[in-house]
């Protein structure tokens, strides 16, 4: 079972989160991290996690609030996405990602290779890329939603095998 668990405030990232269950196609629940613990979280061996990314740069409130010192994921398989605003926050577009992909590594994660490339983006900066990819799959829904099925597809392809 893989525990898909991501922090929204007007609901795309949890559609986002719903269609990657979709896609992947394999056993899983979504949660909102506002209606899950550290415990049910730790009780899964896969997880995906999301956020949208607020303000300037931060996560998603409801990650905000989180405790993630109680997190233990050593050895757990962990991918991550993020949402944002490459417009309307150019300068720190999808950085709840890495704060995220930061959090479950510290906790003891095996990150897999989620990296996307950064073609097709337009943004200023981001801490989200890394060795010139993002880390986990980034998504626009406000200025690029229409380019959000087929990026979530091909994400998808690339990280099933870690979890099946």
């Amino acid at each position: 079972m893989i525990g898909i668990i991501y922090g929204t405030g007007k609901g795309s990232t949890e559609a986002v989160a719903k269609l990657i269950a979709e896609k992947l196609g394999l056993p899983s629940e979504v949660f909102n991290i506002k209606d899950i613990d550290a415990d049910k979280i730790n009780s899964y061996d896969k997880l995906i996690f999301g956020s949208s990314t607020k303000g300037k740069g931060e996560l998603h409130v409801d990650w905000a609030k989180f405790d993630f010192s109680k997190l233990k994921l050593d050895g757990k398989t962990v991918a991550c996405f993020g949402l944002g605003n490459a417009v309307g926050h150019a300068e720190t577009f999808c950085d709840a990602l890495a704060k995220l992909y930061d959090a479950a590594k510290e906790a003891g994660a095996n990150m897999i290779d989620a990296s996307v490339s950064t073609d097709g983006y337009n943004y200023k900066d981001t801490i989200s890329v890394r060795d010139g990819k993002f880390i986990g799959l980034a998504i626009d829904s406000v200025n690029q939603a229409d380019l959000t099925p087929s990026r979530v597809d091909a994400w998808v392809e690339k990280i099933k095998p870690s979890f099946e």
